[in-house]
């Protein structure tokens, strides 16, 4: 199909409110009101930044661009944490795990070189690297800031919305950027988890 619902162009709004997202956060990490797991946002920005290289090859052009801005991002992130010594989670024996699998998606993608297969790896390293988060943001959701994936949600969907030709290369890795930082965001913005807990607790006092 040929056919979008909105010009192309909008991503540059998109990439905006990446940028507005992952400044509010690292302003956060740098105060030491947010602290990021540095396994995760580290991989979040190479994994990315390798889809957008496979997005080129196959001739991705404006839906790249959220692609790069989700890598780029979580570098400022990532490179935040280090100015403030308390601005950051510890690493545990899941993230090394989960950084290991992630590391290992990424060296396929070199193996095997090819523009669709480096997708599938990058978006797989991607996810891996985020589990992590996912269960901070679960457990510890006032560690994390919930602008930054709301922002990164909204940009993927505007993506979505540009895509002229529905290939996988074209939306595959903004439908998935999507749905984990809508999953990220109602973990932190509700604190699904916590208000689980408390919901449990509750009915064993009962």
């Amino acid at each position: 199909m040929g056919i979008n619902m909105i010009n192309e162009k909008f991503v540059l709004v998109g990439a905006v409110l990446n940028i507005l997202g992952s400044a509010t956060y690292a302003l956060n990490t740098v105060k030491g009101k947010t602290k990021p797991n540095r396994v995760t946002w580290f991989l979040w920005a190479m994994a990315p930044l390798i889809a957008v290289s496979a997005q080129w090859s196959e001739g991705v052009t404006w839906a790249a661009l959220m692609t790069f801005m989700v890598g780029f991002g979580p570098l400022v992130i990532f490179l935040s944490s280090f100015v403030n010594r308390q601005a950051y989670w510890k690493i545990t024996k899941l993230d090394i795990f989960c950084g290991a699998i992630s590391l290992l998606a990424l060296i396929l993608w070199f193996v095997t070189g090819q523009g669709l297969v480096a997708l599938v790896f990058s978006i797989l390293s991607d996810l891996v690297a985020g589990i992590p988060t996912l269960v901070k943001a679960f457990n510890e959701p006032e560690t994390e800031h919930h602008s930054v994936f709301r922002n990164g949600a909204i940009s993927a969907f505007i993506t979505i919305l540009t895509i002229q030709e529905w290939s996988f290369v074209n939306y595959g890795f903004a439908l998935y950027i999507l749905l984990i930082c809508l999953t990220l965001y109602v973990l932190i913005r509700f604190k699904v988890g916590k208000n689980y807990f408390k919901i449990d607790n509750a009915k064993d006092v009962v």
